[in-house]
């Protein structure tokens, strides 16, 4: 918190104030009235005075470069030679026109200090901070706050399956990866599960465009970026976006979203596809569903009772009810990868990536389906997982016969990745190989990487890495530097049939068409986008 020097320049929510913390009830239910209250405005000149600075935590680290925008004036924090801004205000608060397209911020009458991050979107689970509907800010990481620097600008969009994350986390600070890049790294944080994707728009004329609220969430603050990112440094004429999992398919979605044409400039997307989205159909079930469980009309719910409901079971899937992009015929008109490559994305240099192992991380050590796990019983086990309608005793007998040294786990979790999580990037790859504009493909297989290894890696910000991360860590942030200013990582594209892939590992290389035998056998079924 403050230091009592400037603690009375904030004010109190109505039941006190609110601090970061786990979710729970007042963290969800009272921070959408008051979040407004917890920005950090310069009342006075007296809150930069010496004393004040003097007594706050932050007092190791350099506070000033105010930087000025047509959007207000924000005053960073700097720390080795990068300044941070964080928290800035990119739309108003949603809470006033819940499931509605997102509104510009207008511009801020008293100068910001953007030191602390600002709240993230409702959701389950154990996210850190204050969860508000009014949670579109973004977070700014830059080596030279002037607008003469002219640098890449580096976006990051979060994953989470649209469902849970915000651009607020310590593994994706963007501080070393600016300054290792000489770039400018941005963060966002945006609307989801109910509150960005729930389908009203075919039983509600209110909200045509609420199957899509979280992406145009994505949109608005990438026309702040445009408009504003100069002032930190930024060149509003390169930008990449990059995202990890559900940030992946946020980001092949914009590529086919006409409001996000021209915005962005370079993307690279890591375990993280959209082939498809959500039907109207599979999604007007889910909103059934969703509705059914929560009993209250949507637009008055309290937040907490709209979080509450998700755990209403998916009616296509199973489990717990998904939300995500919609082929609504308004913001969305085509799925992004099918019947082929998007036009529009096909302008704009792509670089898709995956782990070797994603699926260790959704079934870690001691999880129950990894129980007794033998011969006898994995074909039965590995079925529902393999996500795709094929016989799993087949796919378990090819796969001792090409591994015979593996155990029933290692091809547990080699088919589960191969099948699900593999299969729809290789069809990205191919269809933009098909179209004559080649993506550059990377496979991580350093330490048997699983879902999510390759982001700390990226961000640098992989805590105690030993000298072979550190090296690896290196390697993958050049490749992504280099990708953001030229559109390419410094490896051969993907062509058809050559199919070349860099090899993240100790040592990397690049090699043709790895994992064919895999790529085969789940070509021979048709695909389906998990949750469409």
């Amino acid at each position: 918190m403050y230091p009592a020097t400037m603690r009375n320049l904030e004010f109190l929510m109505p039941n006190g104030p609110i601090f970061p913390s786990a979710p729970n009830q007042s963290t969800v239910a009272d921070a959408q009235s008051g979040v407004n209250t917890r920005r950090r405005r310069l009342l006075a000149a007296a809150a930069m005075t010496p004393l004040a600075v003097a007594a706050s935590p932050l007092a190791a680290q350099n506070i000033a470069a105010v930087v000025h925008t047509a959007a207000g004036d924000f005053t960073g924090i700097q720390r080795d030679g990068i300044w941070a801004y964080k928290g800035i205000r990119y739309g108003q608060d949603t809470a006033a026109s819940r499931f509605a397209p997102p509104l510009a911020a207008p511009p801020e009458k008293m100068p910001i200090r953007a030191w602390e991050f600002a709240p993230i979107s409702p959701q389950r689970g154990s996210a850190k901070g204050v969860q508000s509907e009014d949670c579109l800010f973004l977070n700014i990481w830059t080596g030279a706050p002037d607008v003469r620097a002219k640098k890449t600008v580096m976006v990051y969009i979060h994953g989470g399956a649209y469902a849970t994350g915000s651009g607020n986390d310590a593994e994706t600070d963007g501080a070393t990866l600016a300054a290792r890049g000489d770039v400018v790294v941005v963060t966002i944080t945006h609307r989801l599960n109910v509150f960005g994707y729930l389908y009203l728009g075919a039983g509600d004329a209110r909200f045509p465009d609420s199957g899509n609220a979280g992406q145009l969430d994505l949109v608005l603050a990438l026309q702040w970026i445009r408009r504003h990112i100069a002032a930190f440094g930024g060149d509003a004429n390169h930008v990449m976006v990059f995202g990890q999992s559900g940030g992946g398919a946020k980001i092949a979605t914009l590529m086919a979203m006409p409001a996000a044409k021209g915005l962005f400039h370079r993307a690279a997307t890591m375990s993280g596809q959209q082939v498809t989205a959500s039907g109207p159909i599979n999604a007007q079930r889910r909103t059934r569903a969703y509705l059914a469980k929560l009993q209250i009309d949507p637009v008055t719910a309290p937040v907490l009772a709209l979080v509450e409901a998700l755990s209403a079971v998916d009616p296509v899937l199973g489990g717990q009810v998904y939300f995500g992009p919609v082929l609504d015929n308004r913001t969305l008109l085509r799925h992004p990868f099918y019947p082929d490559a998007h036009p529009q994305g096909n302008s704009i240099p792509m670089m898709l990536g995956n782990t070797i192992a994603e699926t260790r991380a959704f079934f870690p050590p001691g999880h129950a389906k990894l129980s007794g796990l033998n011969w006898q019983n994995i074909a039965e086990g590995i079925e529902p997982e393999l996500r795709v309608d094929i016989a799993a005793g087949m796919v378990v007998a090819r796969y001792r016969q090409w591994f015979p040294q593996k155990s029933p786990l290692e091809i547990f979790i080699a088919a589960t990745t191969d099948s699900r999580s593999w299969r729809a990037q290789v069809i990205e790859a191919e269809e933009r190989a098909r179209a004559g504009v080649p993506a550059f493909v990377y496979q991580l297989d350093f330490e048997d990487a699983a879902h999510t290894a390759d982001i700390a890696l990226v961000f640098g910000t992989k805590p105690g890495m030993s000298v072979a991360q550190r090296a690896m860590s290196g390697k993958m942030m050049d490749a992504f530097v280099a990708f953001a200013k030229t559109g390419n990582p410094g490896w051969a594209a993907y062509t058809l049939p050559a199919r070349t892939t860099m090899i993240f590992d100790a040592p990397s290389r690049l090699e043709n068409d790895p994992r064919r035998r895999q790529r085969e056998l789940f070509a021979t079924v048709p695909y389906v986008q998990p949750g469409t």
